[in-house]
């Protein structure tokens, strides 16, 4: 199966196909007759097409639900001069049971280019390299108890960063920032550092995303600068003798980081390391921004059009000669 799985813009009329996509609709229907069938619609990084199953209906029903990656073989067809997808066989795919096959999560969501291992090893580096015993402590345990999450979670719904692995890419991106540029400054580095990881820490809770990010109830009721806040006070209850100002300067930073009141900071920065963490944190989320409008962008010319975060014509990168 590896070496036969078809991406969905390779998908021509008559083809038989097999690989691994995204179900992003679901609807059990009847025909005119009467009769049961399933109206998908599947995705993955290349497109996504229409699919319907017309036989075994109530047993491949059980098998896969919207919103899950699943395995399919099929035959492409055309219907009003678009391809559909006929399906025959669907499952339900894990990384657990179709890693053999060739299943990757990354075939059927955006991902980040970086290596979620490496970026993993890279910030556990910069943990340790922490010189306070109590910040190293309190982010070390945070991250050690949400590792499952944080390998793949994004950080944004639909601005920065939101793709599979964003999070880590976003805060790995801050720290290697932040290490270059405290120097210049009157700051505590591992204050600083500490911010970068935990700044965002509440969007586990506030974002669900297994392959499609949503907003989870606590993050439309509460969000993540509150659940965020909650994280950090849970953590320093386990540490001994956590000093209390530490603890009040990295809250701080935690409601501080989004720098307006506007954009729902609780709080506006108050000493250096907290703007520091706020600089850093628009620096790379809005350098994220414009590398995904100019990589979206399929006008024609020089320039992108005007829809884009920025609002303004964008300038290409000149393409390699």
């Amino acid at each position: 199966m590896k070496k036969r799985l078809t991406p969905i813009e390779k998908f021509k009329e008559g083809d038989s196909i097999q690989g691994f996509y995204l179900c992003v609709q679901k609807n059990l229907r009847h025909t005119r007759n009467g009769d049961l069938y399933l109206d998908l619609e599947l995705r993955d990084i290349t497109g996504h097409i229409s699919a319907k199953i017309w036989d075994s209906v109530a047993d491949l029903n059980e098998k896969f639900e919207s919103g899950h990656a699943v395995v399919v073989s099929g035959d492409v067809e055309s219907f009003m001069d678009r391809p559909q997808l006929v399906v025959h066989k669907i499952n339900k795919a894990t990384v657990q049971h179709y890693s053999r096959y060739g299943f990757d999560p990354a075939l059927v969501v955006p991902s980040s280019k970086k290596d979620s291992n490496k970026m993993w090893k890279d910030i556990e580096r910069l943990i340790n390299g922490m010189k306070d015993n109590y910040l190293r402590t309190l982010v070390n345990n945070i991250y050690q108890a949400n590792k499952s999450k944080l390998m793949i979670h994004p950080a944004s719904v639909k601005m920065h960063h939101n793709f599979r692995s964003g999070f880590l890419e976003h805060v790995l991106t801050m720290a290697q920032i932040a290490k270059k540029i405290s120097p210049l400054y009157d700051v505590d580095r591992d204050l600083v550092l500490g911010g970068i990881l935990l700044h965002d820490i509440g969007k586990l809770i506030e974002i669900n995303s297994e392959y499609e990010a949503e907003y989870t109830d606590e993050g439309n009721l509460i969000g993540h600068i509150v659940i965020g806040r909650d994280i950090i006070r849970d953590a320093v209850k386990k540490i001994k003798n956590f000093p209390s100002d530490l603890a009040q300067k990295m809250e701080h930073i935690i409601l501080s980081h989004q720098g307006r009141y506007e954009w729902q900071s609780p709080k506006m920065p108050s000493f250096p390391e907290a703007l520091l963490v706020h600089m850093i944190d628009i620096l790379d989320a809005k350098m994220n921004l414009m590398d995904i409008a100019l990589n979206e962008d399929q006008e024609p010319g020089k320039f992108t059009n005007r829809h884009n975060y920025f609002r303004i014509p964008l300038l290409k990168k000149d393409e390699p000669e």
